[in-house]
């Protein structure tokens, strides 16, 4: 056996169904041994996009989604999408190949150092310098990306690391690692003290976030705010942890939450924020939710609590095991009074839009989408406007709603699409960019057609980088510089090309019977809807 076959070897002990990738000759030793392997390899056009395709499918599955690329520009290509899976703490193990041990550091072909390049960027990150280690490390990788706080890890492996011969491969049971043992059970003692503020709470509120669905803890969230009739609002990553047309659901919070949501936050006595960073487009202000309120943050990573806020109690914990120990906590406490007046607010706090007739609503067409899709659908947003407009209008019943949320990385809704598809081929998946997020994966249409992943995508086509040219539009009045989509791609030539069907929608007046017969079928189907160029967001 020699390195790249234990790699392979590891993979298959950790259950992993699916590589993403692009191969090179610093990672061809890998590529070869999982050839002997009913792991599937999935070829990506272009590297970040495997990251994005691991996401996806980590999202979906629960499991660490894997993906694997060459040296040199093949690693530099896949760090946005490793920074990308790290803003939203998704589990990922990187495989990165690189150039001869004793030639590292000397600026040969293809040689860039990706440990240092990515250090900000992942949880942990290795250089194999011996092939007995590679059990070892991987068994760690998979540990570290998958507890605590989830997140990326990358894996750098020599070539010469790859085709050394191992003596003896033994995959470790257990690990043990001294420095890193993170808290999943929370404190009782502060566990109790968040059951004595809800017991004096007149108007508590539940701030969720990507944490809860991390932890898929959906159902102990709504079990908790049913039984207490505590109600939630969401960040954008929060998105789904509960229905959205749940009674107790009021939005999602922030720059572009709904009104009612924010003046939820702003107005309750206790905020329990729950696997959510207090960042700045969830709460531009953090100063304000601490004001006459009492604010619990709640998160499985310590460093996060307190460090744009500070709560009046920190509890570190997983979501999941905090709520089952809150459930089990015994405390009264009522607030009808609170929820029906947030009811009030959010019959009359609805945003109210005036749509061109000339074009697409993209408010009214994703409603309609949602409305019609599976109940357990994937609706994977890209980033821009067609992503304001999912957050606010998407309908997740028993689905998921999946994005790019930290770091709002452009392009990322295909290739995460295709990860969520191959995670539960069961499940309908649609992703929603805008034309600008569109070009920059459109390659992977490719892709698709190649391994049959049937995901289906809409196009919001207004020829313009639409969220920049909005903030052009409010800040510079209307000085528009570099947001001119202009010489863009035929999408129905487009789609032509790569075998899909294709079809358009010119307004709304077609809706329902475009999307009856985009959904008709499992199978990829582009959709390009034409929306005012000028509509905007808020």
């Amino acid at each position: 056996m020699i390195g790249a076959d234990a790699i392979v070897k590891c993979l298959e002990q950790e259950g992993v169904k699916y590589v993403f990738g692009y191969p090179g000759v610093a990672i061809c030793p890998f590529y070869n041994s999982i050839l002997e392997s009913p792991i599937r390899t999935v070829l990506i056009r272009t590297e970040q996009n495997a990251a994005h395709a691991a996401s996806g499918f980590a999202r979906v599955s629960g499991k660490v989604g894997v993906c694997a690329v060459t040296s040199g520009p093949g690693a530099t290509n896949v760090i946005t999408g490793i920074a990308t899976a790290f803003a939203d703490s998704i589990p990922l193990v990187c495989i990165t190949g690189q150039v001869n041990s004793e030639l590292i550091g000397s600026d040969v072909f293809q040689e860039a150092d990706i440990t240092g390049a990515v250090e900000s960027f992942v949880k942990y990150s290795y250089l194999v310098k011996n092939a007995e280690d590679i059990p070892r490390i991987f068994r760690e990788a998979f540990h570290i990306a998958s507890t605590g706080r989830k997140g990326p890890v990358l894996i750098d492996v020599p070539i010469d690391i790859q085709n050394a011969e191992i003596k003896k491969f033994a995959y470790p049971e257990t690990v043990s690692m001294r420095t890193y043992k993170p808290t999943v059970k929370g404190n009782m003692v502060q566990i109790k003290k968040v059951a004595a503020q809800l017991e004096k709470a007149k108007r508590p509120l539940l701030c969720v976030g990507g944490g809860v669905l991390l932890s898929e803890a959906e159902q102990l969230l709504r079990s908790f705010s049913e039984k207490h009739s505590i109600p939630v609002v969401s960040t954008m990553m929060g998105i789904g942890a509960m229905p959205t047309r749940h009674p107790l659901y009021f939005g999602m919070v922030g720059n572009n939450g709904k009104p009612y949501a924010n003046r939820a936050m702003n107005e309750s006595d206790l905020l329990i924020m729950v696997g959510a960073r207090v960042a700045d487009r969830a709460v531009n202000q953090p100063d304000v939710i601490t004001e006459n309120k009492v604010l619990i943050h709640i998160d499985v990573d310590p460093a996060e609590i307190g460090k744009n806020v500070g709560p009046a109690i920190p509890l570190v914990g997983d979501a999941g095991h905090i709520f089952e120990d809150l459930l089990a906590q015994e405390f009264t406490c009522g607030h009808r009074e609170w929820v029906q007046t947030l009811e009030g607010y959010r019959t009359s706090m609805m945003p109210k839009r005036s749509p061109n007739p000339d074009y697409v609503d993209p408010a009214a067409f994703i409603t309609m989408l949602s409305e019609s899709m599976k109940d357990d659908g994937i609706y994977v947003a890209d980033v821009g406007q067609n992503q304001i407009w999912s957050c606010g209008y998407h309908i997740v019943k028993k689905g998921k709603f999946l994005t790019s949320g930290g770091m709002g990385t452009m392009g990322y809704s295909i290739p995460a699409a295709m990860g969520a598809k191959l995670a539960d081929k069961s499940r309908q998946v649609i992703a929603v960019c805008g034309d600008g997020s569109f070009q920059m994966s459109m390659m992977e249409l490719a892709t698709m057609n190649q391994h049959d992943i049937p995901v289906k995508i809409v196009v919001l086509k207004n020829n313009y980088l639409g969220m920049v040219r909005e903030f052009q539009h409010y800040t510079y009045k209307d000085r528009y510089s570099v947001v001119d989509l202009s010489g863009s791609p035929d999408l129905e030539k487009l789609a032509e090309a790569y075998h899909m069907d294709f079809a358009r929608l010119e307004n709304m007046d077609r809706a329902k019977d475009v999307i009856r017969e985009f959904l008709k079928e499992d199978k990829s189907m582009l959709l390009e809807c034409i929306i005012d160029p000028m509509d905007l967001v808020k």
